[in-house]
């Protein structure tokens, strides 16, 4: 889906300022997600070393740019690009998403007293968080290439994190752990909770390689 737009976007200046802002947009919440994992799981003193805020003030700046560009360009241009345009612009809305609930992580970790330790769920949690972080990398090389096969894998690699977020979920309410305190274990859960709808969005962008515009967001046909 997307290779076949990427010559839309080369070809006209509005669309490819659109297009390369998105990657600015991938690169501030990559920060922003290593810097408020960090904080949580981390430091004692829950500081962290950038200015998550206004990273997500310059996110929220680029996708109100892009819209703005694809809008003008579809003003001009007509209706005739309009799929470039729709898939674009839903990419950066799952862009700022992330960026939103990044934000939560950092607004946890400046409430929470101390590290957040997952006591018997510690060893899934480290594996989401693994997997959250290379699935940021990855879904940018996607969505830059354009290429079905890695996408494809990248859906396939990840599709156990949604599944165990809810799990883990699910057992913090059932207390399967009795040692964890009920400050650590809201924490926890809404931890688990916000790293799936990080990898939610990643996989939305993922499908938009390999899906029709109606169809991204959805398990591809071809997985």
């Amino acid at each position: 889906m997307l290779k076949n737009l990427f010559a839309i976007f080369k070809k006209d200046t509005l669309m490819d300022r659109a297009y390369h802002q998105s990657f600015l947009m991938f690169d501030i919440i990559r920060g922003m997600y290593i810097a408020a994992k960090e904080s949580l799981r981390y430091r004692e003193d829950s500081e962290i070393d950038v200015d998550i805020f206004d990273d997500d003030a310059e996110v929220n700046r680029f996708e109100r740019e892009v819209r703005r560009d694809v809008f003008n360009h579809l003003a001009v241009r007509g209706t005739g690009r309009l799929p470039s345009g729709l898939v674009l612009i839903s990419i950066i809305i799952d862009l700022e998403r992330i960026g939103d609930y990044t934000k939560n992580i950092v607004e946890l970790a400046m409430n929470h007293p101390g590290k957040l330790n997952g006591g018997k769920f510690e060893d899934d949690l480290q594996r989401v968080e693994t997997a959250v972080a290379d699935n940021l990398v990855r879904t940018r090389n996607c969505f830059e290439s354009g290429e079905e096969a890695p996408a494809l894998k990248l859906l396939e690699d990840y599709d156990w994190v949604n599944p165990l977020c809810d799990k883990k979920l699910m057992a913090l309410v059932k207390e399967e752990d009795k040692s964890i305190r009920p400050g650590d274990a809201v924490s926890l859960a809404l931890y688990f909770r916000w790293l799936k709808r990080i990898n939610s969005h990643l996989r939305n962008i993922t499908t938009s390689v390999v899906n029709p515009f109606d169809r991204i967001g959805f398990r591809s046909k071809k997985e």
